[in-house]
């Protein structure tokens, strides 16, 4: 367990900004920062961190927490992973109460996996450095490539031994478990229940994952034999799923941020040769056909998108409905072609870092126009494929959701295809009523959606339900519980103290106020006011869930609202009495009413005289209370 003053040292060193920044791409806006949802596909910007508060709330999902809360959420980290990952970035040491256990006895089998496959990872990269076979045979093969000790090691190149079992028996021999080595891929279970290596005479390439661990491998034979694959690549785990991975991303991040573009490739050779050559916003697709998360990924740094194509023609024309979605994700695609025999690692290696960026800029063309060139040379003079090229150059163009760009490309298409703009025009929007039939109709199909409860901070009517009087009564302890109470009648004492005192003869019903509450409660009795952060850095998820969507905001009231309106919004502190006993009263009100129908129900349901009479008793009882509690709101609250 990590001790408290670890906890405080990462989280002062954390910046919420920066933190964040590495995975979505952020604009300031006002006080805050906003972007596109990691969580959720989406165009508007609805992602917002603050901070001032340190915090970040997702309208889209309704995600929202602390920096360790966005990991947790984001790369799946457990609570203590997260608090490591910020430690290490900002160089903070870790003190733990009790002792770690060793990597082999992990409570986690997430963390398990991570913990093997970084262990190969080192065994790979010594066994290239460090042994005879491994630097004869790979360490000579990436050399000759052309590759630098710095790239090497950067991006933790290695060598699997040409032996049946020289990584699997030495992983058991340090303790690591089989079914993990089995599990990650690393290791291949014979029938006779032994293991042997996968990846034996290969040279490797590790696959990080967003934040930099090796959560998977490529591995390229160096032989000859065609019965032999030329790559093997790790099987489905886990941590690795190949559809949500781009490799080089974890380097290629913060350039392609800088850059505003990034290069896509489609080899591990292509990416390390061009990111050496200073060019590092550049990713792969890891040996998959392009997917649309693939495609997400990038687009939470860019929405420009240059691929760099090795000049095989039938392997660009099979990729270029695939690449459509790109455009339906509403990014901007460039294409490049390079000479034929040269794809990108050759050809950078050949000219070097400025020719290589000269041919790109005078090279790189929007796809939606390269595609139409590629398919009217292949269409020739035969009017039947122009006109099927035609209606495919009009697919791709509707699934650009920005009407002014699928204009201009309508306009651009219209003169190379020799065909009339408003023919084009009307095709599109065919297709796109068409589309949006579709939709409409798989909407009506599909099972009524729950709707869940409205998010706590937009504009709503005042309900008086208990979950959402619970809600206030924390909303007010955190932002005002540490502020003194200047009454008539009450005077030097906290509001915080104040509303647990008068609360204590309610039962919250509502598990994550009701948690809260009693956290609040004890931190009182111990002499402590805690303060909202002690709650958005908490361990449970529930109550930063709670905390964060009552803190956060999705509107900022411009500062010239009331130049410009005239209209004066309320401020609950201008009369703080009214704020926090209204909301105390109207909770107990709330609670009183309950028990009332209860006991109406109760005495419609007895027939026994003498219980009807006690009932009744506690019934009128409790009307006197709840008359309290009303003439109270009206004579104090609403004067």
């Amino acid at each position: 367990m990590i001790t408290k003053a670890t906890v405080d040292r990462i989280m002062e060193a954390t910046d919420i900004v920066e933190v964040i920044g590495e995975f979505v791409q952020l604009k300031k806006r006002g006080a805050n920062y906003v972007g596109l949802s990691p969580f959720a596909n989406e165009r508007t910007p609805s992602f917002t961190v603050s901070p001032a508060k340190g915090i970040f709330k997702d309208f889209s999902s309704g995600k929202g927490g602390s920096a360790v809360t966005f990991l947790m959420e984001l790369e799946k980290f457990t609570y203590p992973e997260a608090l490591k990952w910020l430690a290490k970035k900002y160089g903070i040491e870790v003190q733990e109460t009790v002792e770690a256990p060793e990597n082999k006895e992990e409570e986690y089998r997430r963390e398990s996996l991570m913990i093997v496959s970084g262990y190969a990872a080192k065994f790979f990269h010594e066994s290239l450095l460090n042994t005879d076979e491994g630097k004869a045979i790979g360490l000579s093969y990436f050399k000759e490539r052309g590759f630098s000790n710095e790239t090497i090691a950067k991006f933790e190149l290695g060598y699997s031994p040409d032996q049946w079992e020289a990584f699997s028996a030495t992983a058991i021999k340090e303790g690591y478990q089989e079914d993990f080595l089995v599990e990650s891929g690393l290791s291949v279970k014979r029938d006779n229940g032994t293991l042997y290596d996968r990846y034996r005479g290969r040279v490797m390439f590790p696959i990080h994952s967003f934040t930099g661990r090796v959560i998977a491998f490529g591995g390229r034979t160096l032989k000859s034999d065609k019965n032999v694959p030329k790559y093997v690549n790790s099987p489905e785990s886990e941590i690795y799923h190949k559809s949500n991975v781009l490799y080089g991303l974890y380097f290629a991040k913060k350039a392609i941020r800088e850059e505003d573009n990034c290069y896509l490739v489609e080899g591990y050779a292509d990416v390390l040769s061009v990111h050496q050559a200073g060019i590092e916003n550049v990713v792969a697709s890891s040996g998959t056909s392009l997917t649309v998360e693939q495609i997400r990924l990038i687009s939470r740094f860019t929405k420009n998108i240059t691929i760099l194509y090795d000049g095989d023609a039938a392997g660009i024309k099979a990729s270029l409905r695939g690449l459509d979605m790109i455009l339906e994700e509403g990014l901007n695609v460039k294409v490049v072609l390079f000479p034929d025999g040269d794809d990108p690692d050759s050809y950078v290696r050949k000219v070097g870092t400025a020719a290589f960026k000269a041919h790109i800029d005078k090279n790189k063309k929007d796809f939606i126009l390269y595609k139409t060139d590629i398919l009217l040379k292949d269409a020739g003079n035969d009017p039947i494929k122009r006109s099927e090229v035609i209606r495919e150059i009009v697919e791709s163009i509707a699934k650009i959701p920005d009407s002014i760009k699928a204009s201009v490309f309508i306009k651009e298409c219209s003169h190379i295809l020799q065909i009339d703009e408003r023919s084009l025009l009307s095709e599109l929007n065919k297709m796109r009523l068409a589309k949006a039939k579709k939709e409409n109709q798989q909407q009506t199909t599909r099972e009524p959606e729950i709707i869940e409860e409205p998010l706590f901070d937009e504009p709503q009517e005042k309900t008086h339900d208990s979950n959402s009087q619970e809600k206030e009564i924390v909303r007010l302890l955190l932002l005002y519980g540490n502020k003194m109470i200047d009454w008539d009648g009450i005077a030097n004492t906290y509001i915080g103290p104040f509303m647990i005192a008068e609360l204590s003869d309610v039962e919250f019903e509502h598990p994550a106020s009701k948690a809260f509450l009693e956290i609040y409660s004890k931190e009182v009795e111990n002499g402590v006011l805690p303060e909202e952060q002690h709650f958005i850095h908490h361990p449970d998820k529930n109550i930063v869930d709670l905390v964060v969507t009552l803190l956060a905001t999705k509107y900022t009231l411009s500062e010239n609202w009331y130049e410009m309106h005239k209209i004066l919004v309320p401020d609950e502190q201008a009369n703080m009495k009214a704020t926090i006993l209204g909301a105390i009263f109207h909770l107990k009100k709330q609670k009183v009413g309950k028990i009332l129908e209860n006991l109406r129900n109760e005495l419609q349901k007895t027939d026994v005289e003498a219980d009807q009479e006690i009932l009744l008793s506690q019934y009128m009882h409790m009307k006197k209370v709840e008359k309290t509690i009303s003439d109270y709101l009206g004579s104090v609250i609403l004067k």
